[in-house]
C-alpha cells in the first residue's frame, strides 16, 4: 500500500469511528469513562492502551475530534455535559470551561511534581497540564526537486511568491495546531506585522484544512508541496517512507501545552481521579514523551529518530492567558480575511 492510499484508508477509518462514537456518548458508571479527546488518534490508541495496561478493570469510551470541533461540542453540551473527562484539550480552549464552572476541582497525586509551567494559577487545580507540542513545517523534497523551488528555512521564506499555490495549513478555527501558529506569529511580530505576514501567506495558500495532520499528510502524498503541521506526524511519515523534511522555522515555534480535567457533570468521581492521577504519573509521561517535544516531568526515553532536533530550544514564551482571552477574536478576523480557501467539511 503507497503513503497516498494508506493514508486515505487511515482517514476513512478515522471518520467512521468518530462518527459511531459521538453517537452515544455520555456519562459513564462505575469502571468506565467517557472521555472527550482532541488528540490525533494513533496517538490516542498508544495512550489509552497504556493507561489499560496500569488500569484494566476501567473501560474507556473515547470521542476525539480536532479541537474547535471538539469546543463547539462542548459549549452545544456544557447544560447538559456528557462526559466525565476531558483530556489532550489545549490549555487556551480549557481556560474558557474553567472561566464557565465546566470543571471539577480535583489535586491529582503528585502534582507538586510537574514544572509549575503545567499548572493552572488556580487553588484548588481545575486542570493540569500534561505535554507540550509545536507546528513544523513538512517539505515534499520530490515534489519541491520537480518544481525547482528551494527548501525554506523561515517563516518568512512562505510567503515568496514562488510557493503559490504550494502550501496547506489547519485552520485556526477549527485546529489546535492552527491556531498555535497565528497565535505564535501575533505574539512574535504583533498583530499588525502578523496580519500582513498572514496576507501574503494567503497568497500562496492552496487549502486551509480542519486537521492539524491533515497537512503533512497531504505533503506526504505529494498533493502539494508543503504542509505546516505536527512535528511528530512529520517524523512518523517520514518513517513510513514519505520524502518529506520536517523544518522548524528559525524564528522560533508556538506551542500549546494539553491538559486533563474532570467534568462537574461526572457520574463516575472515583475512576475519573484515577484516570487524572495516571495521566500526571512518570509511566504516562513516558508515553507522551516519545511524540511530543515537551512534558510536565522530565522523561529519558528516545525521541522519534525523525523528529527534527533542538524543538525545545525554539518554543516561544507563549502567553496562554492573553491566547485565551483573544482567541475568538483572533478567529473571527482569521476567517474574516482567509475563510474562503478553508476545504469543506466531510
Amino acid at each position: 500500500m503507497n503513503i497516498r492510499t494508506e493514508l486515505k484508508w487511515r482517514a476513512a477509518i478515522s471518520s467512521a469511528c468518530v462518527v459511531l462514537a459521538f453517537g452515544g456518548a455520555m456519562p459513564a458508571a462505575a469502571g468506565e469513562l467517557t472521555i472527550y479527546a482532541a488528540v490525533e488518534a494513533d496517538n490516542l490508541k498508544v495512550i489509552g492502551d497504556a493507561f489499560n495496561k496500569r488500569h484494566p478493570n476501567i473501560k474507556i469510551n473515547w470521542v476525539r475530534d480536532s479541537t474547535g470541533i471538539m469546543q463547539a461540542r462542548l459549549m452545544a453540551e456544557k447544560e447538559n455535559p456528557r462526559n466525565d473527562v476531558l483530556f489532550g484539550m489545549t490549555v487556551t480552549t480549557a481556560l474558557t470551561f474553567e472561566k464557565m464552572g465546566m470543571f471539577l476541582p480535583y489535586t491529582p497525586k503528585d502534582m507538586e511534581k510537574l514544572n509549575p509551567l503545567f499548572l493552572s494559577k488556580t487553588t484548588p487545580t481545575p486542570w493540569v497540564g500534561i505535554y507540550g507540542w509545536a507546528s513544523a513545517i513538512c517539505f515534499n523534497t520530490i515534489e519541491a526537486k520537480k518544481a525547482n523551488l528551494p527548501v525554506p528555512t523561515k517563516w518568512v521564506d512562505l510567503t515568496n511568491p514562488i510557493y503559490k499555490g504550494c502550501i496547506t495549513m489547519p485552520n485556526p478555527a477549527s485546529s489546535g495546531t492552527g491556531f498555535l501558529m497565528v497565535s505564535a506569529w501575533i505574539q512574535m511580530w504583533g498583530e499588525e506585522k502578523a496580519w500582513a505576514y498572514m496576507d501574503k501567506l494567503h497568497e500562496n495558500m492552496a487549502a486551509y484544512s480542519h486537521s492539524g495532520s491533515k497537512p503533512c499528510e497531504q505533503a506526504a502524498a505529494g498533493e502539494y508541496i508543503m504542509g505546516l503541521s505536527l512535528p511528530f506526524r512529520g517524523a512518523t511519515l517520514k518513517a513510513q517512507g514519505a520524502p518529506i523534511d520536517v523544518i522548524v522555522a528559525e524564528e522560533g515555534t508556538g506551542w500549546e501545552m494539553q491538559v486533563g480535567a474532570i467534568m462537574k457533570a461526572t457520574k463516575n468521581l472515583e475512576d475519573s481521579k484515577t484516570f487524572m492521577d495516571w495521566i500526571v504519573s512518570q509511566d504516562a509521561m513516558n508515553v507522551y514523551g516519545v511524540r511530543n517535544e515537551v512534558t510536565a516531568l522530565p522523561v529519558s526515553v528516545a525521541k522519534h529518530p525523525h523528529m527534527p532536533p533542538g524543538i525545545e530550544t525554539k518554543l516561544i514564551k507563549n502567553d496562554f492567558e492573553w491566547a485565551a482571552k483573544d482567541l475568538s477574536r483572533v478567529v473571527a478576523e482569521w476567517r474574516r480575511r482567509y475563510d474562503a480557501k478553508t476545504e469543506p467539511k466531510k
